[in-house]
């Protein structure tokens, strides 16, 4: 289990403690540290932080549930047109990231284990400060964050390969934490750094005193990558070989190497070890779940799930399919299913719960339920014309997907009809319920999206939601 990020360090909080018991080495600094140290002597962060720090501080009190102004803020209420002129808008501006977005420093990535957004950067893959725009990259980060801020989410920061090439100056580490105010911090679960250095210890002591304690309880170290498989399912994250070489290095020195390496690490969804068992849900196909369940196309654990959820107290909740949930009872809620036993949901205590199992089952499914073979059509759907869009997803409705899927994702998007028809309440449209669903519903093979994906997704499964009357068959 992760340890809190704080603990003793000599007579000093030491922010880098181990997350393995058999712990024991502590890599050098990949670089000079020097600025760091000077920065911290020199001033006791009067310089750096603003008078009115408290505007930018994520407040103690916070609860993590969704502001007031949640709607306001996702533009809940602007009409199809508008959506539309968004979602392109967001195009454009992407397009104007080309020469950040090509370094591949910033991915996103399927749910983790809790049902959260998963970002991830990686430090290897930052360029030479002599070619790299540090100002244009904060506002791509911020740029693609915008986009998942709303829900929980989750941050794995690659550590290894920052050095003195390409590191950028504690000045502009600190515009970024101060850019990356509250409405970046609340939501934000939970912060993997991986393969940390004494950098990071030397970060964290120079920014300090501006760091809630909130926000620090958030902070988890990761000193090997086999630490992160019992929150992130390893084989959907874009792991730089340079940090897998890395990690298996770092293993080497261990004096009682952990049974499990990285290169043992493939596996991410539940139950995968027992995809034999007649009652397997996750991890398996839709056939197979088929044969096994008296040929009904769908799914037990979808039909628990949404009788479930099909309740106005639960279609009310706000943030219904945004907020995450437990690991641990995730995990103890999939066995339940896998092994065919009764899972008896409680009223409002398990909303949440029921919302991620969704999400994972669709997320683990052998196959996307919009298969493998229409990822290419979905990603050219964006280029088409807005009249052309509606009948597009409705051939692809129809006509290529095979009766099972269809028949699948009918129940689900009839069920999603509810849920947007209770969006004043629940603040959720078709433009959130689609950012939700859609690296769910759609993925290539292999599972690593790239972020140029994700928009023509997103608006895909948003269109579908939105126009689901005229595209699947009463």
């Amino acid at each position: 289990m992760l340890k809190s990020p704080i603990s003793t360090y000599g007579d000093h909080e030491d922010p880098y403690p181990s997350l393995s018991d058999f712990h024991d080495y502590e890599p050098n600094l990949e670089f000079d540290d020097t600025e760091l140290h000077s920065a911290s002597s020199v001033t006791d962060l009067q310089e750096l932080l603003p008078a009115t720090a408290e505007d930018y501080l994520e407040s103690p009190v916070s609860d993590g549930t969704i502001e007031e102004n949640f709607e306001a803020e996702l533009g809940g209420g602007c009409g199809l047109e508008e959506e539309e002129e968004e979602v392109e808008g967001e195009g454009e501006d992407r397009e104007g990231f080309r020469d950040i977005a090509k370094h591949g420093i910033v991915d996103i990535v399927g749910d983790d284990t809790c049902g959260r957004k998963v970002v991830v950067v990686s430090a290897c893959k930052l360029p030479s400060n002599k070619l790299f725009n540090h100002e244009k990259f904060l506002k791509y980060l911020m740029f693609t964050l915008d986009q998942y801020v709303e829900q929980d989410y989750s941050l794995v920061y690659f550590h290894h390969g920052l050095n003195s090439k390409n590191k950028p100056p504690v000045s502009w580490l600190w515009s970024a934490y101060k850019a990356l105010d509250r409405k970046y911090k609340k939501n934000l679960k939970a912060l993997y750094l991986v393969h940390p250095t004494n950098f990071i210890r030397v970060v964290y002591n120079v920014f300090k005193p501006a760091i809630s304690a909130k926000f620090g309880r958030k902070v988890l170290y990761v000193n090997y990558l086999h630490e992160l498989q019992q929150h992130l399912p390893l084989s959907q994250l874009p792991i730089p070989p340079r940090v897998l070489q890395h990690d298996q290095q770092l293993l080497a020195k261990l004096k009682s190497p952990p049974n499990k390496s990285p290169s043992g690490l493939a596996g991410g969804g539940a139950g995968v070890e027992d995809k034999e068992r007649p009652t397997q849900q996750f991890g398996v196909s839709l056939q197979y779940i088929k044969e096994h369940n008296h040929q009904d196309p769908i799914p037990p654990v979808l039909k628990d799930c949404i009788t479930f959820l099909d309740h106005p107290d639960a279609l009310e909740t706000e943030g219904l399919f945004r907020r995450s949930s437990s690991a641990a009872v995730v995990k103890g809620v999939q066995e339940k299913f896998n092994t065919g036993q009764d899972v008896n949901f409680q009223l409002p205590a398990d909303v949440h719960t029921a919302a991620v199992i969704i999400k994972t089952f669709l997320r683990e499914l052998s196959e996307p339920l919009l298969t493998f073979d229409l990822y290419d059509e979905v990603l050219q759907f964006q280029s088409m014309s807005k009249s052309e869009r509606v009948g597009n997803i409705k051939q692809i409705v129809l006509e290529r997907l095979p009766e099972d899927n269809y028949l699948v994702l009918k129940f689900i998007v009839n069920f999603l009809s509810k849920v947007m028809d209770r969006s004043d309440l629940n603040k959720m449209t078709a433009s959130n319920l689609a950012v939700v669903f859609g690296p769910n519903l759609v993925r290539p093979r292999g599972g690593h999206m790239s972020l140029n994906a994700i928009a023509p997704i997103n608006l895909f499964v948003e269109l579908m939601l939105q126009h689901h009357h005229q595209i699947f068959v009463l």
